[in-house]
């Protein structure tokens, strides 16, 4: 259970630029409660410099947490029945933030089946979705600083990877600014989600 009280990441680690810090974030541990999931796969989006984040166009109810200063987690709903988490980056008011994407459930095991009880343990947090429905993550945690050792959600130190290990391309399911290789995960990690190009939606006849 060491996952659960190691050290957790200082606030300068998320006081980068999001292309730095997103690929340094594999490896490390997101702890919710009894549930510690290892980061496998996350995503970069590069606020008013990407049309596919979410405050490309500006501050909104919805996006505020990523204008905040780093190290805070912004929780979004989406496709009106999925919770995804990002954490906040760089200099406050720049509102980039990383998407955590895929994860190993290294602690908890038996909390996160009890969330989502079909399937293989590969699959509990094989997905953004999959990955906060495993550590119970939904918006009442918007806004939660993960580096605070007393905050109920936080990122902590987990090991090492290797340079070696490290596999980058397109992100996943979207459409502006699909070409850039802003996503990162570990190779050959049975956790990490399959990548799916963005598939426009057919008007009806």
């Amino acid at each position: 259970m060491g996952e659960l009280t190691a050290p957790v990441l200082p606030r300068s680690f998320f006081d980068r630029p999001v292309l730095d810090v997103a690929p340094q974030l594999l490896g490390a541990i997101l702890v919710h409660g009894d549930v510690a999931v290892r980061l496998t796969e996350v995503e970069a989006y590069d606020g008013a410099n990407d049309p596919a984040s979410h405050a490309f166009r500006g501050r909104t109810a919805r996006n505020a947490v990523m204008f905040g200063p780093p190290g805070h987690a912004y929780v979004y709903f989406t496709y009106g029945m999925h919770f995804c988490v990002n954490l906040v980056c760089g200099e406050q008011g720049r509102a980039a933030a990383v998407l955590l994407r895929a994860g190993k459930v290294v602690a908890g095991v038996e909390h996160a089946r009890k969330r989502r009880p079909t399937g293989p343990d590969r699959d509990l947090a094989r997905g953004p979705a999959r990955l906060t429905k495993a550590l119970d993550v939904d918006r009442a945690l918007d806004g939660a600083d993960v580096c605070d050792p007393r905050s109920p959600l936080r990122i902590v130190e987990g090991d090492r990877v290797p340079s070696e290990a490290l596999r980058v391309g397109p992100r996943v399911g979207i459409s502006a600014a699909a070409d850039r290789p802003w996503r990162w995960w570990l190779d050959g990690d049975p956790t990490v989600s399959a990548y799916r190009p963005h598939t426009p939606r057919r008007r009806r006849p």
